[in-house]
């Protein structure tokens, strides 16, 4: 008998029919003999729609109150599927995130997962009951209900398997696997039978839907081997997993992100010190900086651009604007019409050449790349919008079409 963590998305669970059919998924486990628990997120629009709703009572309502009114997407969820199982003959609880034990950091909208005591969990398995858990959510130390963020579920069925020792985690998506590039946008991806955690996690940070990036991190640290797959295909998915084997694909995926914007500082003094104190007033803030070009100086003076998520563009202009003076800088310039395009990939450690293909195949399609990030197994470029979807096609043709 084995315990298996299970966790369905929105789309996966988004009306009655799509819960029968994670029900027939679920059950089919149980009946195995194996420990089965299930999390789930908010069915389909339903976060979109209370945040909808919240904004007509209150555009400015209180971190808090909105994190009270999130909670209860995943409580609809959870109450729903452990009905249908209960319909269709097969014992189950649903709980909800502090009933699972979830202790969180207090930062409303984006808590940290501080611990997870699943001993409530572990007294309704021993019952033989199928556990339905509401992911995205937990408790901090007053008692108040606290949400993790978008694609927080991903993280909370993680938690879980890492907390009881799961044999498997499983998350099930509106795609059937981790593909070389978005199959519903992309002419050509292909699904992988296997993805490394640090692949994983690049594809998820720079834009790819498939798993969130913290869920990632976590089956990392506690080398939990995810499996990725689809709830209406039930074919097999790609495995998450440390990759060790010599003959690795040179690229493992291309993302895009748009939710972006890039920011340039201009004319701040040549002097030792100033980008430290630019990028540690961000920091202060919460605003995660990406990609950093800083020009080289002339005249005594140089400029800095950096990126960061286009819903914190303007927070980061308010905050700058009123330190310019005091760094000698002479304007702000802001600039949300960007893309950022990436491919990943650990096979590029060890085979030079790899940018310069990706740059040719932007050359050849005519796009021109306005910034440049790289790491050991990352390239990155930022692009005008507008040349976002063709950037990805083509970069994908450069690399996978040779491997037909």
């Amino acid at each position: 008998m084995a315990l298996i963590v299970q966790k369905f998305g929105g789309s996966s669970v988004k009306d009655a029919e799509h819960l029968r059919n994670v029900a027939e998924i679920v059950t089919s486990r149980y009946r195995e003999g194996n420990d089965v628990v299930v999390v789930v997120s908010a069915q389909g629009d339903t976060t979109d729609d209370l945040i909808e709703k919240a904004k007509e009572i209150n555009p400015n309502g209180s971190k808090r109150e909105m994190d009270q009114l999130m909670t209860a997407g995943e409580q609809i969820s959870a109450a729903l599927l452990a009905m249908t199982i209960e319909n269709m003959g097969f014992p189950a609880v649903s709980l909800l995130g502090w009933q699972a034990g979830f202790t969180t950091s207090s930062a409303y909208g984006s808590a940290r997962i501080k611990r997870v005591d699943p001993e409530r969990i572990r007294a309704e398995l021993s019952r033989r009951n199928i556990v339905v858990v509401t992911g995205f959510q937990g408790l901090n130390r007053y008692d108040d209900m606290t949400t993790l963020g978008r694609g927080g579920s991903d993280t909370s069925a993680v938690a879980i398997a890492a907390a009881m020792h799961a044999d498997l985690c499983q998350i099930y998506t509106d795609v059937d696997g981790v593909y070389t590039a978005d199959p519903r946008k992309v002419n050509g991806a292909r699904k992988l039978d296997f993805i490394s955690y640090d692949e994983m996690l690049e594809l998820a940070t720079l834009g790819a839907q498939v798993l969130n990036n913290r869920s990632v991190e976590m089956a990392k640290k506690y080398h939990i081997e995810l499996e990725v797959l689809s709830s209406l295909t039930r074919e097999k998915g790609t495995i998450v997993k440390e990759v060790t084997n010599v003959e690795k694909m040179l690229i493992t995926g291309v993302a895009k992100d748009d939710n972006i914007a890039r920011l340039s500082i201009l004319g701040v003094p040549d002097r030792p010190g100033l980008a430290f104190k630019i990028f540690s007033k961000l920091a202060q803030k919460n605003i995660n900086v990406d990609i950093i070009l800083q020009s080289i100086g002339r005249n005594g003076t140089k400029d800095i651009s950096f990126t960061v998520e286009k819903d914190k563009m303007q927070s980061a202009i308010d905050l700058l604007r009123d330190y310019i003076e005091t760094l000698g800088a002479t304007a702000i310039v802001a600039d949300d019409n960007v893309a950022k395009v990436s491919i990943v990939g650990s096979g590029m450690e060890s085979h030079p050449g790899v940018a310069a293909d990706m740059f040719e195949a932007l050359f050849e399609a005519n796009i021109n790349i306005r910034m440049i990030s790289t790491s050991e197994i990352k390239i990155s470029v930022l692009i005008d919008k507008a040349d976002g979807a063709r950037a990805v096609q083509t970069i994908h043709d450069k690399f996978f079409d040779a491997l037909s």
